[in-house]
């Protein structure tokens, strides 16, 4: 899979220090404006207990988790889509990524600067949201004149989708983004996808806060999920300056301990990976065996052959049926024999939607 998440938002907010805990990629953090300047591109395993104790139940040779790709881009300010700052650069770096991950600072400290001189993470979300807007409605009246002009000549095809562009001008001239405008049907969902518009990809509003706000959340928190309670957004809080203490740590013990003392079951970290890897629309099933125990990624909603063809191609071609195991049954029964003694082994043909968790095995002809 080649998707990716983009981290977005202000200078000084603390995507890199965020980045930089996700992939250990190494970029650049540092208190003054536009610190990042070309993206920084990372891949991370994605956290799965299902993946573990899998490898302990089999015992196999070798344990491969999914990964995800996470990019930080530069920051935006005021008057990008005009080109201020680095705003050309942002826009279509972002316009490459499948998802957003808008980081918002929800913190106070006199140390860091913030662009605008103070901490508004509502403010500083519609400055973001307004300049992606406009370069929005800049593609979509380009597109509409053509489709419209060809709509009215007798194309069905432009037709539709210049009454999907006239939907998105009208939203986008309210201070809407595109993402609010529901779609119809599976075609008008392909042409919006064929649009890349860039409020219209999914996004979570990550909320930096300090050290005590990361359980509970504070004020700024409470703002942000006020503004947003109509986008159906979701809102991860996360301290990126903790995360970064504990990224610093190699003993588990350690990490853990530091966790139950600040009140977390786990660390921001890792929710932000695995809310990542949900808001790309992906999901995980596995193989399972004494070489190897594997969690592949998929699209949710994806066949039985689609599944196989990311193993190998050539099962997708030749794919004759699979043979699927729930992993709480696998869990249960512990080895492939016993669970198909106990009749839990399902036959899936063509047309079984692999669901979230499957153990698959797939038989094939080439």
């Amino acid at each position: 899979m080649s998707l990716k998440c983009g981290i977005v938002g202000l200078p000084n907010v603390g995507k890199s220090t965020l980045f930089n805990c996700v992939s250990s990629g190494g970029a650049q953090s540092a208190n003054f404006p536009f610190c990042t300047i070309e993206p920084n591109l990372g891949s991370t395993n994605v956290p799965d207990k299902r993946l573990e104790v899998l490898s302990e139940i089999c015992k196999p040779q070798r344990t491969i988790p999914a990964t995800v790709d996470i990019v930080d881009i530069a920051g935006l300010v005021r008057g990008a889509s005009r080109g201020e700052g680095l705003g050309n650069q942002f826009l279509a770096n972002i316009r490459e990524c499948d998802a957003i991950l808008h980081v918002l600072r929800c913190f106070d400290d006199g140390n860091v600067v913030h662009v605008d001189g103070s901490v508004d993470p509502v403010r500083d979300k519609e400055v973001v949201d307004l300049e992606l807007q406009i370069k929005d409605l800049e593609t979509v009246e380009a597109r509409l004149g053509k489709a419209d002009k060809a709509g009215k000549a007798g194309d069905k095809q432009a037709a539709r989708l210049a009454a999907l562009l006239t939907r998105y001008k009208a939203a986008l001239e309210q201070g809407k983004s595109c993402r609010s405008v529901a779609l119809l049907n599976e075609e008008e969902a392909a042409l919006a996808h064929d649009l890349f518009l860039l409020t219209n990809k999914p996004v979570m509003y990550v909320c930096n806060v300090d050290d005590a706000s990361v359980v509970n959340g504070n004020k700024y928190v409470d703002a942000v999920r006020e503004a947003v309670k109509d986008e159906h957004a979701e809102i991860l809080v996360i301290s990126a300056r903790t995360e970064s203490e504990i990224a610093e740590m190699e003993d588990y013990d350690d990490r853990q301990m530091f966790l139950e003392e600040m009140g977390l079951k786990e660390s921001g970290v890792v929710r932000l990976i695995q809310a990542a890897y949900h808001l790309l629309g992906l999901q995980t099933f596995f193989t399972a065996g004494a070489d190897e125990c594997r969690a592949w990624t998929i699209h949710r909603g994806d066949k039985a052959p689609k599944a196989a063809g990311v193993i190998h191609s050539d099962f997708e071609k030749g794919f004759i049926r699979a043979e699927v195991i729930k992993y709480d049954d696998f869990v249960q029964y512990k080895t492939e024999a016993a669970v198909r003694a106990a009749g839990k082994m399902g036959i899936e043909g063509k047309d079984y939607v692999v669901q979230d968790g499957d153990i698959m095995h797939f038989l094939f002809n080439v």
